[in-house]
């Protein structure tokens, strides 16, 4: 685990296959260090793998092979282990549902992500901004600014992530009345001092 956060995946990987016994942790550390450094291919062979040495996955197992499949926009792997996930029972679970939102969203399959959202038993403001963030990514605009009407009528406090999200659909947009509602929100949030939220709220006037 050390290896891998710092960057050093071939010395994980030696430290990884000299272990005696690997249990599910050290495949966890193993498949999310590749995520975490751009080797989705090498994340989803252990995935692979560990299934052969008949361990059961689980959440975080999970969300890290999502991660995979989305960096490299391979839906159809993620479509079998949503499969998978759903009947190891786990599809409720926040993490996956909001690693499967966003495997969805990055393979440009809206429908399904947003049938992941729908289908989750409670989302937190990760689930809400990576629904968003996925509508407007694949220009979907109207619908991300929909869904924040609609996370605000469900009492979700959004952060700047929501925001940053909203001002590039206004920008993209030139939506500039959507845009002031947006930036009344922000500045009834506190965030107005932002330097991320001011640079882009200047890029979306300026156009």
């Amino acid at each position: 685990d050390m290896y891998a956060k710092c960057g050093s995946i071939e010395h994980a990987h030696q430290v990884f296959e000299k272990m005696p016994e690997q249990d599910l942790v050290s495949w966890n550390a193993m498949i999310a260090g590749y995520v975490q450094h751009g080797h989705g291919k090498l994340a989803l062979k252990a995935f692979q793998q560990l299934q052969q040495e008949i361990v059961q996955p689980n959440e975080v197992t999970f969300v890290s092979v999502l991660k995979a499949c989305a960096s490299l926009a391979a839906m159809e792997q993620g479509k079998q282990i949503h499969s998978q996930i759903i009947r190891c029972g786990l599809e409720s679970d926040v993490f996956v549902g909001n690693a499967l939102i966003g495997m969805y969203a990055k393979c440009g399959s809206i429908e399904h992500a947003r049938q992941a959202f729908d289908k989750m038993s409670k989302q937190d403001v990760v689930s809400w901004n990576v629904m968003i963030a996925g509508y407007a990514q694949n220009g979907h605009g109207d619908d991300a600014l929909n869904l924040f009407w609609q996370m605000q009528r469900a009492g979700v406090k959004p952060d700047r992530v929501t925001f940053l999200s909203l001002l590039n659909v206004c920008t993209q947009q030139a939506i500039l009345e959507q845009g002031k509602q947006v930036h009344a929100h922000i500045v009834q949030s506190g965030l107005e001092s932002d330097a991320f939220l001011g640079n882009t709220l200047i890029d979306m006037y300026a156009k």
